[in-house]
């Protein structure tokens, strides 16, 4: 498959990042294979001293070496190597040797030298700086000595700064892949049940999750809201920030879908964000036929649009496709940061979930720092969102605290 062939180029380091079960390391089998044989049997490949590197030693042997997957599986008989247990070493019959080594000692990597490494599930090693550093200074013989991580993402450091190496190239696979090859009852299992989870996007759809300095948000606390079943809600409100101009290069429209559970004091109410239905209009019609088609999923009981770029014909696009929706306009006095800050408040609180499957959303949600956006483009959805809870808690709170509202 595509993310199992090695890019072509002049790197140094090639970073396979993948869900479980999206074959890493049948593509890490075959690139040693690849690196350590000739065209024939007996004559040497562009790899003569491999480094075969996994967390621990019976992790190296068990799926590297003799796993469904691993090397011993995979070479032909002739080309199969002779697997020495004492010194933990595999033998081809050009003469190529693949040695094993454990990430937990970082020490046992100085000395040896390679022109080939594989590196197995790098992101859980718990000595991966170290380990790593040896391993480059190893990394040393031959005309073009190269490395193969093949990893399950996870937020580390390590992982992080290696990808953004001029000299790393990455290919990336969720799991479904490589579906043929995995029991349907699996799938049907995880997906149902992690999917859209931020740990099913790390673990089935093999995305690097990254928190970023000074966010609103971090990834850990955006998981910890999440819901498989919404719980009822009394009141749902959709809420739009139009783009400022409608055409093919134009900024999304936010589109985002709350509601609320009104039980007890107005400072105890409850939301859940049930939909994301931003879209990309290259006309005024396009997000209003969205919006209006989202209210009427959740039979929602009111729209909130932001007019500050539209004006009155925000509220005009829309009364065409349905003249008798309850509408309400809002302007933004306040910045972006300014207007998001105290609805990132309510989340610490835990006073608002998510339904899974919102990730681009809680991407840009991510992104959000007190410094300002650092995402690409505009925050649009994350604008709808701090609209959306505006409207079903900021406000009612306000209401009820102003004297003059609550006497009435």
């Amino acid at each position: 498959m595509p993310h199992q062939r090695p890019p072509e180029g002049d790197w140094r380091t090639w970073v396979i990042l993948g869900g479980r079960g999206a074959g890493k390391t049948r593509a890490g089998a075959e690139w040693v294979r690849a690196m350590v044989e000739g065209p024939t049997p007996h004559a040497p490949g562009r790899a003569m001293h491999v480094a075969l590197v996994a967390e621990t030693m019976d992790q190296a042997r068990e799926v590297m070496v003799f796993g469904e997957s691993g090397l011993m599986s995979i070479c032909p008989p002739d080309r199969c190597p002779n697997w020495n247990a004492t010194r933990k070493m595999l033998v081809w019959p050009n003469g190529a040797i693949a040695k094993l080594f454990s990430a937990h000692d970082p020490d046992s990597l100085r000395g040896p030298q390679f022109d080939a490494i594989w590196a197995d599930e790098l992101a859980k090693w718990r000595k991966a700086e170290a380990a790593w550093d040896m391993l480059q200074f190893g990394l040393r013989l031959g005309n073009d000595p190269r490395a193969c991580v093949t990893t399950t993402p996870r937020r580390t450091q390590m992982l992080r700064d290696l990808l953004e190496r001029h000299t790393t190239v990455m290919t990336h696979a969720p799991t479904q892949a490589n579906r043929a090859n995995l029991a349907r009852s699996f799938l049907e299992e995880v997906e149902g049940h992690y999917g859209g989870t931020a740990l099913g996007r790390q673990e089935l759809d093999g995305e690097l999750l990254s928190d970023v300095e000074g966010a609103l948000w971090t990834v850990a606390e955006l998981a910890a809201v999440q819901v498989a079943v919404p719980p009822a809600c009394d009141r749902i409100v959709v809420a739009i920030d139009p783009p400022g101009t409608s055409h093919a290069g134009s900024d999304e429209c936010g589109i985002v879908v709350a509601g609320v559970s009104m039980k007890g004091p107005v400072q105890d109410w409850r939301a859940v964000v049930l939909e994301d239905a931003t879209v990309h209009a290259a006309r005024p019609t396009v997000w209003a036929e969205a919006a209006i088609d989202a209210m009427r999923r959740h039979d929602a009981d009111r729209l909130v649009a932001e007019v500050n770029q539209g004006g009155d014909m925000v509220e005009a696009v829309l009364r065409q496709i349905d003249p008798m929706m309850s509408y309400r306009s809002v302007h933004a006095s306040k910045g972006k940061v300014a207007r998001a800050e105290p609805v990132a408040a309510l989340y610490e609180k835990g006073r608002v979930q998510h339904v899974r499957g919102l990730a681009q959303l809680e991407d840009q949600m991510t992104q959000m720092t007190t410094a300002g956006f650092v995402g690409r483009g505009s925050p649009d959805r994350v604008d709808a969102l701090v609209w959306a809870l505006q409207d079903l808690l900021t406000e009612p709170a306000r209401s009820w605290h102003n004297p003059k509202i609550r006497g009435l």
